[in-house]
């Protein structure tokens, strides 16, 4: 019988458990929370640790402590954020050079000093379940623009591929291939969910591009427009 791959997952919230859920159907799993940072824990000499937390809460001294505990021969996923374009207001992907350094591109140059077998996931605005766009409690005014959101149930199946084709280096934009406009969304969500539908003012132009990890897995989107996310 062969050993299943062992996985450690530093993050056990909206995203980390179901992830961790799914990927036990053919990985040995275990998932903790970010304060996990025993020393002699066999949970840092796993296959792969796949770090799925916020930027609150000292994330980058946290981040620190994650990439000198784990094992020289663990490969590192680290869940980043699209966020690292903002300055960008036309179509963007990953060879874009990026000059305003915010905490989550701060991140990943600290992993990529640290880290030799890296693989970092830019993922768009989460959504999915109770997630839903424009739902939001303290927000009524939006700036109108394409999209690039993606669904929980791929970023999970994504990184599913990805441990089974053994990626161990590389950075990948996780966002649906279509790109509505957030005016579109929420109409639509509006009428499914009975919200009331905020204000649109202004337009952006940011177009983030997942070709890249579409070829590298020959990837088809579970759920790729937004507009049909809730469906």
């Amino acid at each position: 019988m062969i050993d299943k791959k062992s996985v450690g997952i530093v993050g056990c919230g909206w995203l980390g458990k179901p992830l961790a859920e799914t990927l036990s159907d053919a990985f040995n799993v275990e998932c903790f929370s970010r304060e996990t940072t025993s020393d002699d824990s066999s949970f840092w000499h796993r296959d792969t640790i796949i770090v799925a937390i916020n930027t609150k809460d000292n994330y980058l001294a946290t981040l620190q402590k994650i990439a000198t505990l784990a094992s020289a021969s663990s490969n590192i996923i680290l869940m980043s954020s699209i966020s690292v374009y903002r300055e960008f207001d036309t179509e963007v992907d990953e060879s874009a050079v990026i000059t305003q350094i915010g905490r989550q591109k701060e991140a990943e140059e600290l992993m990529q000093k640290l880290r030799e077998k890296l693989v970092i996931l830019r993922l768009g605005g989460l959504m999915g379940e109770d997630r839903i766009s424009g739902k939001w409690k303290s927000v009524s005014a939006f700036t109108d623009g394409e999209v690039n959101y993606i669904r929980r149930d791929d970023v999970i199946d994504i990184t599913k591929k990805i441990l089974e084709y053994d990626v161990k280096n590389g950075i990948f934009n996780l966002v649906a291939p279509l790109h509505p406009l957030r005016s579109e969304v929420h109409k639509k969500n509006s009428k499914t969910f009975g919200l009331e539908l905020g204000t649109f003012q202004g337009k952006t132009s940011r177009v983030v591009s997942s070709d890249a990890i579409v070829k590298k897995l020959n990837y088809t989107f579970l759920h790729p427009d937004p507009l049909e996310f809730w469906n």
